[in-house]
């Protein structure tokens, strides 16, 4: 029973150690698609191409936070806070569709900061639940191993 345990604990490892490696990927190419159109000569022609990188950052970090990397001993106050990374993908999600419906609306002619300002406001909201999510999980994870 002890072995099973122990098997058990190093896969729910492996698998959450999985999950923030999938997880900071999605960030990094969020991150880089929000850079990007500002570093290049030509911005409008990269923001087409940039738009569907973050839209990928943002599908690759919701994709990861939706894996259940729970363990069952954990506490219900850890599980939600574990749910709460979840909400920080929604937010880059929906970055990524006002990026999509800004473009369309505005049209190719509109400076990029009129074209992503949507966009880094909700990469800014998901940015901070993430930041308050990752405080709160790790302080609650001492926590709960010292009691």
């Amino acid at each position: 029973m002890a072995e099973k345990a122990k098997k058990t604990g190093y896969a729910l490892e492996k698998r959450r150690k999985l999950v923030e490696n999938t997880a900071t990927f999605g960030l990094l190419l969020i991150c880089a698609s929000l850079v990007a159109p500002f570093a290049v000569d030509d911005p409008f022609g990269w923001l087409r191409i940039f738009k569907w990188i973050y839209a990928a950052g943002a599908l690759i970090f919701v994709v990861a936070r939706v894996v259940d990397v729970n363990d069952p001993q954990d506490s219900v106050r850890l599980r939600r806070l574990r749910r709460m990374e979840f909400w920080a993908g929604v937010a880059f999600v929906l970055g990524a569709a006002l990026w999509f419906y800004s473009e369309t609306r505005l049209g190719e002619y509109a400076g990029p900061l009129a074209v992503m300002k949507d966009t880094i406001m909700f990469t800014l909201a998901g940015a901070l639940i993430q930041i308050i999510a990752s405080w709160l999980i790790v302080s609650r994870t001492k926590k709960e191993q010292k009691g």
